[in-house]
């Protein structure tokens, strides 16, 4: 279809949704996420068949406004930290679901390049770990408690700490995404090899059990809170590199904006994380071996919902799939 011919047959729709977006016409919730469905079915076609034209650079807009049209209709009464988690994320990580993804394959990618080092290179461990780590946890291993390194200093001050330096580590990866989202993936393969350097080298002194029921305590919210907050990076990366038909500064600052509020809720699985390594973890080798897998595993999958499944459902309750 010529460009004439496509603008003239879908006008009279823009120009409706222009309307509802600045008040002048009312319409039901359900019919607005049904015109933005096709708002978007327009601005894909025209992305195929019209990539630098106007009314590509219209429609991409019009999309936008959309969307956050569909968010204010959807929203009505509900109270504003609950429409924040539960609406506002959900929907920003189907919206950018495959840097989410990716996120997940570089860091399992360097994860195992981790691992074969390891194995391969009996000095890899101490050149990632550091010669005095090394030496104090097969101390440890040695006395029989693996996991003594986490019972050092008292419960409240290793909860700030942990807590303070996580944190840290996670701003790290998601303002590194300004550096094109290189820095975010500096961060993401030093992290990975760590992690599995760590659990190589237990496994190499047969300890490999007493890591995991201790390590994995609060490691299920650390790796994967931090994994979503590499994805934040990403998306910042992704935003200046990528354009597409919008300016590159707004396009920076929709990237920015959305990889803020992903970055954000992030933070409780950092808090949850922090208590549990403080609080919990240092008790691994004197609990019951089925209460440390039942934290692992509820913690796995109540982060794992929360980003991996929650956004297809809320997409689906907003019509967007």
């Amino acid at each position: 279809m010529r460009e004439v011919a496509f603008i003239k047959q879908n006008k009279e729709k823009w120009l409706e949704f222009e309307q509802i977006i600045s008040n002048k016409k009312k319409k039901s919730p359900d019919d607005i996420a049904n015109l933005h469905i096709k708002i978007m079915n327009d601005l894909v076609y025209a992305q195929t068949y019209y990539p630098k034209s106007k009314v590509t650079q219209y429609l991409n807009k019009l999309a936008k406004s959309s969307f956050d049209k569909v968010y204010h209709s959807k929203r009505r009464d509900k109270n504003a930290i609950l429409y924040f988690f539960f609406d506002k994320v959900p929907l920003l990580s189907y919206q950018y679901r495959k840097f989410i993804y990716l996120s997940f394959i570089i860091f399992f990618a360097f994860f195992l390049i981790g691992l074969l080092s390891t194995f391969n290179d009996d000095t890899f461990a101490r050149q990632i770990l550091g010669n005095s780590y090394v030496n104090n946890t097969l101390e440890n291993i040695e006395s029989g408690d693996a996991m003594a390194v986490y019972k050092s200093g008292s419960n409240w001050g290793s909860f700030i700490g942990i807590y303070d330096n996580n944190q840290r580590v996670g701003l790290n990866m998601f303002l590194s995404g300004l550096f094109l989202g290189i820095g975010t993936g500096f961060y993401v393969v030093y992290n990975a090899i760590m992690v599995a350097v760590f659990q190589a080298f237990f496994y190499q002194n047969n300890s490999l059990f007493d890591s995991l029921k201790g390590i994995w305590i609060h490691g299920t919210f650390e790796i994967f809170a931090m994994i979503i907050e590499a994805a934040a990076g990403y998306i910042i990366g992704a935003s200046i590199l990528f354009p597409g038909a919008l300016k590159r500064f707004e396009s920076f600052k929709t990237g920015m904006k959305a990889a803020f509020y992903i970055f954000i809720s992030t933070i409780p699985f950092t808090l949850v994380a922090a208590f549990l390594e403080g609080y919990i973890t240092r008790y691994s080798n004197t609990m019951p071996t089925i209460l440390c897998f039942l934290i692992i595993g509820l913690s796995l999958i109540s982060i794992g919902y929360y980003y991996l499944i929650l956004p297809f459902q809320v997409a689906n309750k907003y019509n967007l799939r």
